[in-house]
């Protein structure tokens, strides 16, 4: 099947959307899939105010449709609720094609922590941006449960992988400071909580890893912490294992894909027990989840490496990358509306979803995929059957 995804989200930039993206893409083309991605790379770009590291696309409203229409995708996928976002959107409900789209950052509680936005105000936009979309994917059951209470529909989940083949326990002698060493990998900048992490006492030495708009001001704060910025492959690998405690202070992540990287390198977490942490770690043996960080570190110290490396292993990209292939609703892109060739005729339908036509129905490549039922409905718990949105479909009442 041929896909596409637009995201606003894309390299340059070291996330963990970038890096979620990239590796499902390369998980899909080894099934046999062809997927094209569409970034501010593509076109000319400004800085986001207050965040210079992220670059936003302009005119993405007149050339991102000439560059859908040559690409002629199968299915089509919106990551992001920016500019390009936003034009891929515009597109898909002019021309009629079916979409779906992702749920992976907390916008709303972002802008409260840097504007007086009210969060009722943004929670408001974006749940009118993904409105009209096939299936919005989310990460973990808290921000599913969370985006059903403020009236968000057709949830549908697709977890996060890691890859343990680079993320593995590694000699520790690559950093040379005094120990227990604690380390942060991730953005450095006011969403993620990072001071909470920075003013903890501790008998050690700290580290982040990691760029952002907060960099400088830290590092002249906070002179006795190691930063180290961005890094990438091997590198970024070895200095994950060579730490003996991993601290996520974030409380506004939908997943944190660097939990898992830290475990698959054999490092315990310490965090908060917040949406994120507790939906991937709640329960398990090898993170330590309290409100006092502190605490949280002392005791995930304690924890084998062993123990953190065997739970790392149970979670694969394939089994992500099949996820977010049968949550997909194609389409033939030869029709003149193409969602009456997708949902033409009925399918077998994953389970609990009711009805869904297969993508040999839609007259597209039949590797093992089944998609949604087009019609949206309310999110519900994983199994529940509801009646019929009685209402016209989301496409008819969404008209930009």
């Amino acid at each position: 099947m041929n896909i596409l995804i637009v995201t606003d989200a894309w390299h340059p930039q070291v996330n963990g959307v970038v890096r979620t993206l990239s590796t499902v893409r390369d998980e899909l083309q080894k099934m046999g899939h062809t997927v094209e991605i569409v970034g501010p790379d593509r076109f000319r770009t400004v800085p986001l105010p207050t965040y210079p590291e992220i670059r936003l696309a302009v005119g993405a409203g007149y050339r991102l449709p000439k560059i859908i229409d040559e690409l002629k995708p199968e299915a089509i996928h919106i990551a992001t609720e920016g500019p390009l976002g936003h034009a891929a959107r515009r597109y898909c409900l002019r021309r009629k094609r079916p979409f779906t789209t992702a749920y992976h950052t907390r916008f709303p509680e972002y802008i409260r922590d840097r504007a007086p936005v009210p969060l009722a105000w943004t929670y408001a936009l974006v749940r009118r941006f993904h409105r009209p979309s096939e299936a919005v994917m989310v990460a973990t059951q808290s921000i599913e449960r969370l985006l059903a209470a403020k009236g968000f529909r057709n949830l549908r989940r697709w977890t996060r992988g890691v890859d343990t083949e680079l993320f593995r326990p590694r000699p520790k002698d690559f950093l040379k400071d005094p120990r227990p060493i604690a380390m942060y990998v991730g953005r450095v900048a006011v969403e993620k909580n990072i001071e909470a992490f920075l003013d903890l006492p501790f008998a050690g030495t700290k580290y982040v890893v990691g760029g952002g708009p907060q960099l400088a001001e830290f590092r002249q704060r906070y002179p006795e912490v190691r930063f180290v910025g961005p890094k990438h492959g091997e590198e970024l690998a070895c200095y994950y294992a060579a730490a003996d405690v991993f601290v996520f202070p974030s409380k506004t992540d939908t997943f944190g894909l660097v939990l898992l990287e830290a475990l698959a390198s054999g490092v315990p977490v310490a965090a908060y027990p917040v949406a994120g942490p507790l939906d991937l770690l709640g329960g398990a043996d090898v993170a330590c989840l309290d409100e006092d960080l502190g605490h949280a570190v002392r005791e995930a110290l304690t924890i084998p490496a062993e123990r953190c490396r065997r739970f790392a292993l149970e979670h694969s990209w394939r089994k992500s990358a099949e996820q977010f292939l049968n949550n997909l609703q194609p389409f033939d892109p030869g029709a003149e509306d193409p969602t009456a060739a997708a949902t033409a005729a009925p399918g077998t339908g994953a389970p609990g979803l009711g009805a869904a036509p297969t993508v040999a129905t839609a007259g597209l490549d039949p590797v093992g995929l089944r998609v949604a039922d087009p019609a949206p409905r309310p999110a519900t718990r994983t199994g529940e059957r509801v009646p019929p949105d009685p209402r016209p479909p989301a496409r008819a009442r969404e008209t930009a």
